[in-house]
Parts: C-alpha cells; structure tokens; sequence
C-alpha cells in the first residue's frame, strides 16, 4: 500500500467480507478437527484391516462409488453450480448436488460457496483465505509452511466469509438455505449409506464396518485432500497457460482424482466457465457431466468460453511480489 490511508480503507473492506468472533473461531476449529482426524484415523484402521485381510470387491466399488458421487457433488455443485453459476440446474438435479457436496464433510453450501468467492475475489494476496504464498500481515511464507496453510491449516485460523455480502443469491433460495442448516444430517448419511449397503452385502456386523471405513472415512479422506490440494499444490506445481495476475496452475496429475478442478490456471482465467478442459487429454470429468446433464434437460445456460479467448498467452510468470491479488 502506498499510504496508511489506503491501508485502512483495504482492511475495512476485507473485514467487511468476513464474519468473526470467538464463538465463529471456536466451531471452525472444532469442525476441522474433527472432519480432518476421524477419516484419517479411519483411513488407518482401514489399511491395517487390508494388509491384514486383503481388499474385498464390496469394499473397492463402496469407496469408487461413494468418491464419485461425493466428488461430483463437490466440483460439479459446490463449485461449478453454486460458488461460480457457470450452469443451471433443474431443481432436483440442483438440490441433489447440494446433498452430494455436502456429504463430503468440507462445510455447508453456502459457507463454501462463500469462501470460494472470497478466494476468487483476493487470489493469492493476504486477505486470500488460503494463499500458500502470503500471510494476512503480507509476510512471504515458506514453502512448506505455505503449503501447509493452503491445504489445510487456514481452516484452523481463518475469518469466514460473509455470505451475506458474498453469496445473497444462494441466501434467497429457500431449498438450498434448508439443505445448508440440515448440513450434519447429510454427513451422517454420507457415511450411513455405504455402512448399510456393506452390512447388507456381507450379511454381517463386520461388512457394515468395512462399508463405513471404506465408503465413508477412507473416501472422506481422499475426497478432502484431492479438493484440498487444488488451495496448495495447484497454486504451487504445474504450468501457468493463462495470465490470471495470482499463481494458480494446472497440475495434470491431479485432474483425474480432482474431476477437472486441477487444471486451476485455467478455471482462474475463466471462473464462469462450466468446462476447464480445452483438450481431450485435460479429463475435465466434471465438465463432462454437466454436458450429459444438459443432454438430459437437466442443465441449462452453460457457460463456456468462445474459441478465440481459449488461446494461452505468450508472457512471462507475473512479476514482483507472489500473490498479486486478481481482485
């Protein structure tokens, strides 16, 4: 900032786009705990029970059709739909991908719509939410440190943000605000599904157990950390097509795992845009549904980018301080 004045006027606005509080503070540290250290305790136990027994058929099509479902939920709803509106939905097809998303444990619709934007809005400066480049006084971190803090320790020390100044069109919609409060509920569910269908399979106490370990925590888990590292390690390692004024990139080796999210330079160069794969070899499986979701009525007013602006620039890195905020 070139003077104080500036200095006050930007924090005053930033401070206006969260929300906080020792009570606010005192229930995203709960909640991150506990969505962190239950599926990956599970996690263990899991691989302790496969190295031990073997992996059985049951268990591998819980944990592939659980992260399916979960992970389109995440990408395909939370972010595509709700945090960037780069399609529409039909009202079912809509409130489904809100009870998907939700079940992956990551926080409400609307919180994580919220924080998205907010993400969006200061890209790698000190009032982004997770920058693994700045902290919030604009001090340089670490390479470790910053990954760190961008994968998942923001969630224990951030501000969230204000959906009433950032997500009012996701606050009018009665069903989603009905989704949002019932939060916990689909978590449970998320979790109970693949508990029942393993049970039932297996005919016994013990499916059921593997059901919740591999459907639910061990799916939870890498469901978690694939759309986490689109905060670290794709604003870290990979190519920068796109001039987007922050350091977000495209990591091939995530986009499988990720449904696309991992091409992240390109879904910064085009936010609204429902597709970010621009070649065969980008995998953007979450743009894939939303396409078969358009085919089936489903999905309208898709957004994508005309040819012409697809094109990669021809620069150079940006220059100067990592974490030129984009807005």
């Amino acid at each position: 900032m070139s003077s104080d004045g500036q200095e006050v006027r930007t924090s005053s606005a930033a401070q206006r786009l969260t929300i906080d509080g020792r009570a606010v503070r005192t229930r995203q540290r709960l909640h991150a705990l506990v969505t962190l250290i239950v599926p990956f305790l599970g996690s263990g136990v899991a691989l302790v029970g496969a190295f031990l027994h073997g992996f059985k058929a049951v268990e591998i099509a819980l944990l592939v059709g659980m992260y399916a479902v979960t992970m389109m939920g995440v990408d395909v709803g939370y972010h595509r739909l709700f945090s960037h509106r780069s399609f529409k939905a039909h009202p079912l097809l809509r409130a489904m991908l809100a009870v998907f998303g939700s079940m992956a444990a990551q926080g409400p619709v609307i919180y994580w719509a919220s924080n998205h934007r907010l993400h969006h809005a200061r890209s790698d400066s000190e009032e982004d939410l997770h920058s693994p480049y700045l902290d919030e006084r604009g001090q340089q971190r670490g390479v470790v440190s910053g990954l760190w803090h961008a994968h998942v320790g923001w969630m224990f020390g951030h501000a969230p943000a204000n959906p009433i100044r950032l997500a009012k069109d996701l606050l009018r919609d009665t069903t989603l605000t009905r989704i949002n409060q019932l939060y916990y509920l689909w978590v449970l569910i998320g979790l109970g599904v693949p508990t029942l269908i393993g049970g039932l399979v297996a005919g016994s106490v013990s499916g059921a157990v593997s059901g919740l370990l591999w459907g639910g925590l061990v799916r939870m888990f890498l469901v978690q950390h694939a759309t986490f590292a689109g905060n670290s390690f794709c604003h870290v390692f990979g190519t920068r097509p796109f001039q987007t004024g922050d350091w977000s990139t495209n990591n091939l080796w995530l986009v499988i795992p990720t449904f696309g999210g991992a091409m992240h330079n390109t879904h910064h160069a085009f936010p609204s845009s429902a597709f970010v794969g621009f070649r065969w070899w980008h995998f953007d499986l979450g743009g894939g549904l939303i396409r078969g979701f358009e085919r089936a009525g489903l999905a309208s007013d898709v957004k994508v980018p005309p040819p012409e602006a697809r094109h990669p620039w021809d620069g150079v890195e940006p220059r100067g301080e990592a974490g030129t905020s984009v807005g």
